[in-house]
């Protein structure tokens, strides 16, 4: 363990087991502070562990960073922030290299050099994968190893309630353990490490566990978050029991969308056709289902192979053999999948409040803008974990504990009023209402609706207890600044499509900013 400079050494609460909370903890504990990590389940259930893709980075002769980050700003619809970009693709191969020596062991060919995949808006074949289809897990499991022997306090089953502040910063964490004992661990510096909120959703790649908890403890902070509006949808996801994602490395192998009659469609949407970005092939398949009756489409990777397919995409494999289903006939839909907004940062991972970082999907850290690239989310984590690890020590030590994040707010809508029609409110009411009009094609009409009845909802007496409870009030906070947020933007932008305006507006192109006094 590297010894922290006398005076720099901190109480650190991480809160979240993915690959950036696992990152942060990781290197915080070598930098000599005193690290607890917390996670409302056990500690590999988190949603790096459920990302097939893989992750993308510089790492051949013949590519070239400045072209990830011109792949990334142009997936980004024009909101990226450039000098996070450059940060992220720029830092990305370093961090990939320490995953190596971390044990991850990504796939390599029959030359033992490691093996390239293309995925959608990439220019080169930049994406690693490991076991496939099953990258997450594999960085996942080695990143886990390791903090069980680093020295890092780990809580599993504690679920954060809320942060503690005092005289303006933050202090620590109030959690609920085991769905019955209230704690609170007193902390120097809190990074929020949640991942995203994808049960916000009728239909999500995501697990459970992903109910926006940090988010809404950040805006209850009153923290500043931005840009919650951009919710990207991933196209493929099979259409049968349980979702499960069917990977876009699928179509980057060369498998083709198919509508009903057999036909190549999306082609029609855009010229890259199933390798356009994640948004219009999303859209693209969404259109297709309801000309043919809101039947799913079809993915077709018959030419691919089966003993191709098999080897390199075993867990979509097996996951289609479960269901009696094979590769010739993949009924696929989109599905809520990965959160582009949330906590703004600066390119430390600090946040507006005192003591308070954010990293990887609840943070707002400007490198996604309004569409995520392919496989540069498990990046973002592992390069702005480390970022924010390294600051917590001289920020400490300094009492620089937080940035001047400052940003044009677009003009906020007037708060919705109540629908006296709203139904009752339970989760799966929630789902179906941010599906129906906060979904993948929005219009003035549905926000307005889904607005008035989450307005109703938040009016209604409760006290929650229970996690379960919990987790539906943040889900009700962080579904209303959407919702306010999709409202903000009349225009269309990346991910937040709305069929009343579908044309960019460039002076709109900027960040939708609210402190959640919402």
């Amino acid at each position: 363990m590297t010894e922290a400079p006398l005076g720099t050494a901190a109480r650190v609460v991480v809160v979240g087991s993915g690959i950036a909370g696992l990152t942060t903890a990781l290197r915080a504990v070598d930098a000599g502070h005193q690290v607890t990590l917390v996670t409302k389940d056990v500690l590999e259930q988190a949603n790096t562990r459920f990302a097939q893709g893989g992750i993308a980075g510089v790492m051949f002769a013949d590519d070239r960073v400045e072209d990830h980050v011109r792949d990334t700003l142009t997936a980004g619809g024009g909101l990226a922030d450039e000098e996070a970009v450059r940060v992220l693709c720029g830092e990305g191969p370093a961090r990939i290299r320490e995953l190596i020596e971390a044990g991850v062991a990504f796939d390599r060919g029959a030359d033992g050099e490691l093996a390239k995949g293309l995925e959608a808006a990439h220019s080169y074949p930049r994406v690693l994968h490991a076991g496939g289809d099953a990258t997450g897990s594999v960085i996942e499991r080695a990143l886990v190893a390791k903090l069980r022997t680093a020295g890092v306090a780990v809580l599993e089953h504690a679920f954060l309630t809320d942060l503690v502040l005092r005289a303006g910063r933050v202090a620590g964490v109030t959690l609920l353990v085991d769905d019955a004992a209230t704690r609170t661990i007193p902390a120097d510096a809190v990074v929020l490490a949640t991942g995203g909120a994808g049960e916000l959703y009728a239909h999500s790649t995501n697990p459970r566990v992903a109910t926006g908890d940090g988010v809404a403890a950040a805006i209850r902070a009153g923290a500043v978050v931005a840009d919650l509006e951009f919710y990207q949808f991933h196209p493929t996801v099979l259409a049968h029991d349980e979702p499960f994602l069917v990977s876009e490395a699928v179509r980057g192998e060369g498998a083709t969308l198919r509508n009903a009659r057999g036909e190549r469609f999306a082609f029609g949407a855009h010229p890259d056709g199933e390798l356009a970005p994640r948004d219009v092939v999303a859209r693209a398949i969404a259109a297709e289902m309801t000309a043919q009756g809101d039947v799913p489409v079809l993915l077709d990777a018959s030419a691919l192979g089966r003993e191709f397919l098999a080897r390199r995409f075993p867990s979509i494999t097996a996951a289609l053999t479960d269901r009696g289903m094979d590769w010739d006939t993949v009924p696929v839909t989109p599905a809520a999948h990965f959160a582009m907004g949330g906590v703004v940062t600066d390119l430390h991972g600090r946040t507006s409040v005192p003591g308070l970082y954010a990293v990887g999907e609840v943070a707002r850290t400007g490198v996604h803008g309004a569409n995520r690239l392919a496989s540069n989310s498990l990046l973002e984590g592992a390069v702005f974990g480390t970022r924010a690890a390294a600051s917590i020590g001289p920020d400490h030590a300094s009492g620089a504990w937080a940035p001047r994040l400052t940003a044009d707010a677009a003009a906020r809508p007037a708060p919705a009023a109540p629908s006296p029609d709203a139904p009752p409110f339970t989760r799966a009411a929630l789902q179906r209402l941010m599906w129906a009009d906060a979904g993948l094609v929005r219009d003035a009409r549905g926000l307005g609706h889904a607005a008035s009845t989450l307005a109703a909802w938040g009016a209604q007496p409760r006290r929650p207890r229970t996690e379960r409870e919990l987790e539906d009030e943040n889900l009700l906070l962080v579904a209303t600044a959407l919702v306010d947020a999709a409202l903000a933007r009349t225009d269309s932008l990346g991910a937040h499509w709305r069929s009343d305006q579908p044309q960019p507006d460039a002076p709109l192109a900027s960040r939708t900013l609210e402190n959640a006094a919402c």
